[in-house]
């Protein structure tokens, strides 16, 4: 499976969402955000079962220049997460809209994906231009 970048909804945090037919988003983070942080050392990932709020925070990635913040974009539980990524986080950086997932939560509210921002108010947002 081929994830689109410009089929997704982005969080102005820079984190995006695929919402399947199933009521499930996939959740990660965008490429732009990957080339800012460089050089990935660490991330902490929740646990499955775990209710996350949108905006809400869910974890942190690390890289050699700052710690981030990890923004849940919708409301719901946690159905899966991608622990493999934590020892792997160079996937990040050459695939973040396929392997590089990071979470899936089943929607509580479908509607929040709505309020995101599309792929070029996104790319605005990055560029400045917003």
């Amino acid at each position: 499976m081929t994830i689109d970048p410009k089929k997704l909804r982005y969080a102005t945090s820079h984190e995006w969402v695929e919402v399947g037919d199933d009521g499930v988003a996939t959740i990660g983070i965008s490429a732009f955000a990957v080339q800012e942080l460089t050089d990935l050392v660490f991330m902490a990932l929740p646990k499955v079962g775990q209710q996350v709020a949108a905006k809400q925070e869910f974890g942190e990635v690390e890289s050699v220049k700052a710690v981030s913040p990890l923004y849940s974009p919708v409301s719901g539980e946690i159905v899966a997460v991608h622990d493999e990524l934590v020892n792997q986080l160079e996937v990040l950086g050459e695939d973040p809209y396929d392997r590089g997932w990071i979470m899936k939560v089943k929607l509580s509210n479908p509607g929040e994906v709505q309020q995101l921002l599309d792929y070029a108010a996104y790319q605005a947002q990055c560029s400045g231009s917003a």
